[in-house]
């Protein structure tokens, strides 16, 4: 068998899927742009002779550099909630790969898998990819990557409750907008489930709460007491990770914010505020 005559061809035919079986496995734009280089470099120096299907060996190829990031990753300290980076829905970097299920909300719920169960839950509920290959891919037995899948699932069990109703979203995203705006922190509160838990990844590089807010009055206390401080503050509606979320621009900084919806009110608020996960998005 002739290697691929075209390995550069090859490469970039694939990139979309690759960049978002990347992307929903570290959850960080950076991160993933870098394994995709690491995977090109190898994979243009690789004996291509035996390779009849190069999609297949560029997932195994991506997989496992992202499984090693993600190990890598977890030893490294951060300053306060971790929050993935938005990427936009429109115009996809991911082109026609489905991107449904890319929420920050779904993502951020991936953290509390270890590298394995994530590269397992990725490939098989985003992917469909069989388990023998998803064994070829991570180095287990097919039996242990079920064992695998299975815990992950039950890890992510409250994942069904980030099941994005886009009608219902937009308005709460709209009401929320209006009440911020105005200042108005009981409609704010208003909106809040009673079980509501805040995010705000600052990334120690702006001002944001070092730990998890719970609670509607806390939250809307957290938002206005941020908010306030502000010289000068407006909000702009944005498209980001498969629905609608806001651009929320400050004085001196900007932050993306996203929320889920629970019980038809807002169940969650994430807050990217660290610019270094901001600079890849083009914002209204």
């Amino acid at each position: 068998m002739t290697p691929t005559p075209d390995p550069a061809g090859a490469f970039l035919t694939h990139r979309p899927f690759l960049r978002a079986l990347a992307y929903r496995l570290l959850g960080s734009w950076h991160d993933t742009e870098d394994v995709l280089q690491d995977a090109f470099v190898r994979w243009s120096r690789a004996d291509r002779t035996d390779v009849d299907e190069p999609r297949r060996y560029l997932t195994r190829v991506v997989t496992r550099l992202a499984v090693d990031r993600l190990r890598a990753r977890s030893r490294e300290a951060y300053v306060g909630p971790w929050l993935p980076e938005p990427v936009a829905t429109d115009p996809s970097p991911f082109g026609t790969v489905d991107t449904s299920d890319l929420s920050l909300a779904v993502l951020h719920l991936m953290e509390r898998l270890t590298p394995p169960q994530r590269a397992v839950y990725v490939l098989r509920t985003a992917f469909d990819v069989d388990y023998p290959e998803i064994a070829r891919i991570v180095g287990r037995t097919p039996e242990h990557c079920r064992q695998l899948h299975h815990r992950a699932a039950e890890a992510l069990g409250g994942g069904r409750r980030f099941a994005v109703d886009r009608t219902e979203t937009l308005r709460l995203v709209d009401a929320f907008a209006a009440a911020a705006r105005g200042g108005d922190l009981p409609a704010l509160e208003h909106l809040l489930h009673t079980e509501v838990v805040a995010w705000s990844d600052g990334g120690g590089r702006v001002r944001a709460a070092l730990r998890p807010v719970a609670g509607p009055r806390k939250v809307a206390r957290l938002l206005g007491t941020v908010w306030s401080r502000a010289r000068a503050f407006s909000t702009s509606p944005v498209e980001v990770n498969g629905g609608p979320g806001l651009v929320v621009r400050y004085a001196d900084r900007v932050s993306v914010l996203t929320v889920t919806v629970t019980d038809g009110l807002i169940g969650g608020v994430y807050l990217v505020s660290n610019p270094a996960k901001l600079t890849h998005l083009s914002l209204p």
